[in-house]
């Protein structure tokens, strides 16, 4: 593999959004904390430790409360409970309340927990962003207000570029808040 083959792949998928894609996501996290909500952002494996890179980033530097579900305690404690497939969305009834956002985050967009979790925030009427990859027609695409799709079958790929796109709503969102500061 050339390594700058890599990256222009990595590049191409990041590039291919629409502009209005990541603009509405910035719109849904303006939304939900101009209500008072806050954004909560759950995956699994490198796409939680995505959810938390992003969780910390809205609050510091966008002014945005934002959590992220990577406890371990409450993982095993919902998981031992009520299942692996239920534990976000187990996790959700405890925590969310109206006007929050929820972001997320599954490679494949069929990880059980994540697509389980959307479903419940639905159900709860809670504004949802998810991030997938691989198949176009993967389940969790269906569920979001936003679905923001990677057209790669390539964890990597997929996962840098989400990490990239949650950044520019990020960045986008402190760009507004220090324009207000000024």
């Amino acid at each position: 593999m050339k390594i700058r083959d890599y990256l222009q792949r990595i590049c191409r998928a990041i590039l291919d959004v629409d502009d209005d894609a990541i603009e509405k996501g910035a719109a849904l996290v303006r939304e939900a904390s101009s209500l008072g909500g806050k954004v909560m952002i759950a995956g699994n494996g490198a796409s939680a430790a995505i959810a938390s890179h992003v969780s910390v980033d809205l609050t510091k530097t966008a002014g945005v409360r934002a959590i992220s579900f990577n406890d371990a305690d409450l993982i095993t404690c919902f998981s031992n409970d009520y299942g692996y497939e239920h534990w976000v969305e187990e996790a959700l009834k405890a925590y969310a309340c109206a006007g929050d956002l929820v972001i997320l985050i599954s490679s494949s967009g069929k990880s059980p927990n994540i697509v389980n979790a959307a479903r419940q925030a639905r159900s709860m009427g809670l504004k949802v962003i998810t991030l997938s990859g691989f198949r176009p027609d993967n389940p969790l695409r269906r569920l979001g207000d936003l679905n923001l799709w990677t057209d790669s079958d390539e964890y990597n790929i997929i996962e840098a570029v989400h990490q990239s796109w949650l950044s520019s709503v990020v960045d986008s969102l402190a760009y507004e808040l220090e324009k207000v500061k000024a």
